[in-house]
């Protein structure tokens, strides 16, 4: 009899501690957040910002998934098709409207961490790129961004006696009289390649014109009179432009080098005149005619479907946590000059005021922000944003475009219909 006790007590004191076990599993979450900061210090940045959110929310690891740029989008698509997707991963606006299309984003887990964080945190223009085709949520909660426009060298400018341009004719009027070809001296660096750059550039010219590639209704609309102008315009600039085709590396070397002081370039070029050039004589335009529109990449923190609820919540917790002004600050700074914030609060943080680079360009980062109401992209039409896209630009139909009727001298309005054609073929296919 006392050994049957003391056996059936040893069961029970057993069955209590395997039960605690896994009681301790259950409040013991692991996700994974998936980026392309594969750089070592940028890493360090996000372990830094990992521990302080375990920190703060015990029972929650986070672990860091890098993956390099070129392979990211294949990578999540190998991953979703094998039901292994992070909880939590860094995405671009356009490639999160794939994402949401192919049903692999949690939106009402993104409404949530929105909601918590306040639409009203976030810049104005910034959340309307970020909103799903049908309008009615978003397909990520956004975090930092860049922009694309005109930059340009003020005191070459001013010692050319020339105003600094603020619309398409003064932009044609200063490249013109710029140009100086046989003297290895150009207007403007701009993008010609069959490359995204210069259908990116492009777009910036076409929508300032009111001139899309999709109505509202999600009818392809190239070959109309406002695209052909925007496109003519385009065509003007390329003949003060270097020759051959231009992509990235041409248009930022020719800016740097003085052999164009003006170019159409993105706000990564601010960390390389900050290091090679000259911070007060930088200044930046946004292709404006009918409106103004600046191009630009909105940088979210998305959350996966499919996830088990500890996950989701988990997840939510996490985004959260990286939208505190704070910590939001030391995402954007692992690129000062390069990305800016998305939402206000970060430009009041002593790591944001306090940075030299910041600080060298005095106030043309708030300049900078305040474009945010201006940024525009094809495909986008009022609340929409057609998913078809990312199949247009896929084609290569706009950049080889811009490409024949610049560096190609093709027909301007034979090239347009037969884009047109093209792209009409491509959206029935789909």
């Amino acid at each position: 009899m006392k050994t049957s006790k003391i056996a059936l007590l040893a069961a029970l004191v057993s069955c209590t501690l395997i039960s605690g076990c896994k009681d301790d599993e259950k409040a013991n979450v692991a996700i994974e957040f998936m980026h392309s900061s594969v750089e070592q210090e940028r890493q360090a940045v996000i372990t830094q910002l990992i521990e302080k959110f375990e920190k703060e929310n015990p029972g929650i690891t986070v672990k860091q998934v890098p993956v390099e740029e070129d392979a990211y989008n294949t990578k999540i698509i190998t991953l979703a098709r094998t039901g292994a997707l992070p909880e939590v991963i860094e995405t671009s606006h356009d490639y999160a409207k794939v994402m949401d299309k192919e049903q692999l984003i949690d939106r009402k887990a993104i409404g949530n961490v929105i909601a918590a964080v306040g639409e009203d945190q976030f810049y104005d223009g910034v959340l309307r790129i970020v909103r799903t085709e049908d309008g009615t949520a978003w397909t990520g909660v956004p975090i930092s961004a860049w922009l694309q426009g005109i930059w340009y060298k003020k005191d070459v400018l001013a010692n050319a006696g020339i105003e600094e341009p603020h619309n398409w004719q003064q932009l044609l009027d200063a490249a013109q009289k710029l140009s100086n070809p046989a003297q290895k001296k150009y207007g403007i660096a701009l993008p010609t390649a069959e490359s995204v750059m210069t259908e990116q550039a492009f777009s910036q010219f076409a929508l300032s014109n009111q001139a899309n590639v999709f109505d509202a209704s999600g009818a392809i609309t190239l070959n109309t009179p406002d695209m052909q102008q925007a496109l003519e315009l385009y065509r003007q600039l390329a003949v003060t432009t270097m020759p051959g085709s231009n992509d990235v590396m041409e248009i930022k070397d020719a800016f740097m080098n003085g052999s164009a002081p003006m170019a159409i370039y993105s706000t990564y070029i601010l960390p390389a005149v900050f290091k090679e050039g000259d911070p007060a004589t930088l200044g930046f335009m946004v292709p404006t005619e009918k409106s103004a529109a600046v191009f630009g990449t909105i940088t979210s923190l998305t959350i996966s479907n499919g996830q088990s609820e500890e996950e989701t919540a988990a997840a939510e917790k996490f985004v959260s946590f990286m939208e505190k002004a704070d910590n939001a600050s030391g995402w954007v700074m692992m690129s000062p000059g390069a990305a800016f914030p998305a939402t206000k609060s970060v430009v009041d943080t002593a790591q944001w005021k306090e940075n030299d680079v910041i600080k060298a360009f005095g106030s043309l980062p708030e300049q900078l922000i305040a474009q945010y109401p201006h940024m525009q992209v094809f495909g986008a039409v009022g609340d929409k944003n057609f998913t078809r896209m990312g199949d247009v630009t896929g084609s290569g139909v706009i950049s080889s475009l811009v490409h024949n009727v610049t560096v190609g001298k093709t027909d301007l309005p034979q090239s347009l219909k037969e884009s047109q054609a093209r792209l009409d073929d491509l959206v029935k296919q789909r």
